[in-house]
């Protein structure tokens, strides 16, 4: 049974996050500081992180936790602010929800998210193994999740790293912001586009010599993103 923890200060959205995805058939706890909350998180096969937090706020612990781990984490904010939610897949949040939101949906995102891990680590670790990518300078090792530009390792997050696998495995077809966002999150898009915007700018930053003037990842105007090879 998966473990899910919830880290979140207000007890009564933690407990009704919680009824719902015990109903769904996971394991859930919950923890209500960022202290405790990162420690835990350590054990977890799935962390809903809300910002606001006591002791560590939620940036901090993801943060933290990406330092040591690639547990997908589904970010949620009280804030409408894209600020926020910029920041927040930056740091490596493979999602991000606004309060309030359905707990259907939440548990929606919670199966696919952890289905879509669990095939990342599995049967696709094994399809890949020993595989490396390499074009223009820009290499990808597909066994260890590394990659280099020039010789220069790039620090990406696991969804960085995933958008940039799936281009290079199907160069110079164009895919649209929810196209990406299906194939990727593994989820249905309902308008998530901006969330691949802010992944692939940020993968440009690390990647691509000219951010601006990208010759990895290219924007098709009107369509969306391609690799050019």
């Amino acid at each position: 049974m998966e473990k899910i923890l919830i880290i979140e200060d207000d007890a009564e959205i933690a407990a009704l996050q919680k009824d719902y995805l015990q109903i769904a058939g996971y394991d859930v706890a919950i923890k209500g500081n960022g202290i405790e909350g990162l420690e835990a998180a350590k054990k977890a096969d799935l962390v809903i992180l809300d910002i606001m937090l006591p002791g560590l706020d939620g940036f901090e612990v993801l943060k933290k936790l990406r330092e040591i781990s690639e547990t997908p984490v589904i970010l949620l904010s009280a804030l409408n602010d894209d600020i926020d939610k910029i920041r927040g897949l930056g740091l490596g949040a493979d999602d991000y929800m606004q309060k309030p939101f359905s707990p259907g949906e939440l548990v929606a995102r919670v199966k696919a998210h952890l289905s879509r891990f669990e095939r990342l680590t599995s049967s696709a670790a094994s399809m890949h193994k020993n595989t490396k990518r390499s074009v223009r300078g820009l290499e990808i090792d597909c066994e260890d999740r590394r990659v280099t530009v020039h010789g220069k390792v790039c620090n990406l997050t696991p969804k960085e790293f995933e958008i940039l696998f799936f281009l290079m495995e199907n160069p110079n077809r164009v895919y649209s912001k929810d196209e990406l966002f299906e194939r990727v999150w593994g989820l249905e898009a309902f308008g998530d586009g901006d969330t691949v915007v802010v992944h692939v700018r940020r993968l440009r930053e690390k990647i691509e010599p000219e951010p601006q003037n990208p010759q990895y990842v290219e924007t098709v105007w009107g369509s969306g993103y391609r690799f050019r090879m």
